[in-house]
């Protein structure tokens, strides 16, 4: 994998995913320019309007970049067969899919000596909101015989779902989220600004036919809450991997 592409800074803080939390501050973060009430309306709308074309949306705007940061957030996750893996605002399954690829490599197989018994225990569910998003899923899925990612920025009660992750996950349960963060390198973030505010919408307009729900795209990235405690940056923070352990 081309990681020297990825200019990546890691802050060594160890950091787990604890209870309570206090996360009075995301819920603001979150709601800050939609309503409460029309927030979750807001994010289905979008993701019915862009679904067909979302996996190429992706590829245009990040220029590709996107898939090596997928590949990145599965290195950091490290998957093994006979694992139980939740990926929460799922969408088209493109996580999902590579998780499964991960684990159903040969080349996996043959560095763990996996045998097909314990490759059928392996549980990979994929979760959102939308049932269009799912259907493209669903279809890639039929076609291939068959944590979060860039999902929390429109959850409308961020600390709710946190403290669900806490929930589910078991005791030494890894939670990962991948996540559109803030440049924190002062020319390219000028450079960045002005290709989200002023290039993305009208390659929405162009591509997908809603210049508007990637207006909101640009303007949810801004008011996302920055990255904290254990992260890895890529590409100067246009995208962070925030890691936590369940004690």
């Amino acid at each position: 994998m081309a990681l020297g592409l990825l200019s990546s800074r890691r802050k060594l803080v160890s950091r787990v995913l604890s209870y309570p939390f206090s996360l009075a501050s995301l819920h603001s973060h979150a709601t800050s320019f939609v309503k409460e009430d029309e927030k979750s309306k807001l994010v289905g709308n979008v993701f019915t309007n862009v679904a067909s074309s979302y996996d190429i949306m992706n590829d245009v705007m990040s220029g590709g970049l996107h898939r090596l940061w997928k590949e990145r957030l599965v290195g950091k996750l490290s998957p093994f067969p006979g694992m139980k893996h939740l990926d929460v605002a799922g969408g088209t399954g493109d996580v999902a899919f590579r998780i499964f690829d991960s684990i159903n490599s040969v080349k996996r197989r043959a560095l763990r000596k996996v045998d097909e018994a314990s490759l059928e225990e392996t549980q990979i569910f994929v979760c959102d909101i939308n049932p269009n998003m799912l259907n493209v899923g669903k279809q890639r899925a039929a076609e291939r015989v068959t944590h979060i990612a860039f999902g929390i920025r429109n959850v409308t009660h961020i600390e709710k779902a946190l403290t669900e992750a806490y929930r589910v996950l078991k005791r030494g349960g890894r939670f990962l989220c991948l996540e559109l963060s803030h440049v924190d390198i002062p020319v390219f973030k000028d450079i960045y600004d002005l290709y989200s505010f002023q290039v993305i919408p009208n390659l929405g307009k162009l591509i997908a036919g809603d210049r508007e729900s990637y207006q909101y795209l640009v303007e949810s990235v801004r008011r996302f809450p920055p990255q904290k405690l254990e992260y890895e940056n890529l590409v100067g923070g246009v995208v962070a991997i925030d890691s936590a352990i369940k004690l």
